[in-house]
Parts: structure tokens; C-alpha cells; sequence
């Protein structure tokens, strides 16, 4: 029995599941520093500052969801 490892094909999965991890982390974070901007124009009374916030929180943590349900869906196929 010849098992061979095929060591390209390994380090393109490595490396695409990292940059993958890094641009979802990135993206919740994002969406975290903007609850916390939102945070903070309610706090000082600027309620259209906030709402923007709140939209760009809402959309980064519907794209760390999206990501997540494929990844799910990948797994279940």
C-alpha cells in the first residue's frame, strides 16, 4: 500500500483556512467597535451617529453568521 501525502494540497487548506479565520475575526471585531461607537453617540445624544453604527454592527455580525451557516453546511453535505 503507497500512501503519499500531498503536501500542496495541504498547505492551500492551511492557508485559505487562515486567512478565512483572520478575515471573520476581523469582521466581528469590527462589529463590536461599532456597537461601541453606537455606545457612545447615544451616550452624548447624537441619535444619527448611532443608527449608522448599529447598521454596520448588524451587517458585520450577519456576515460572521452567513460564514458560519456555510461552514455548518459544508460539514453536513
Amino acid at each position: 500500500m503507497n500512501m503519499s501525502i500531498k503536501w500542496n494540497a495541504l498547505a492551500q487548506t492551511a492557508g485559505i483556512s487562515f486567512v478565512v479565520t483572520v478575515a471573520i475575526v476581523t469582521v466581528f471585531a469590527l462589529g463590536i467597535m461599532a456597537l461601541s461607537r453606537r455606545e457612545t453617540a447615544v451616550a452624548a445624544g447624537s441619535s444619527g451617529k448611532g443608527t449608522v453604527a448599529l447598521a454596520g454592527a448588524s451587517l458585520c455580525f450577519a456576515a460572521c453568521a452567513a460564514a458560519v451557516l456555510y461552514g455548518l453546511s459544508l460539514i453536513a453535505a
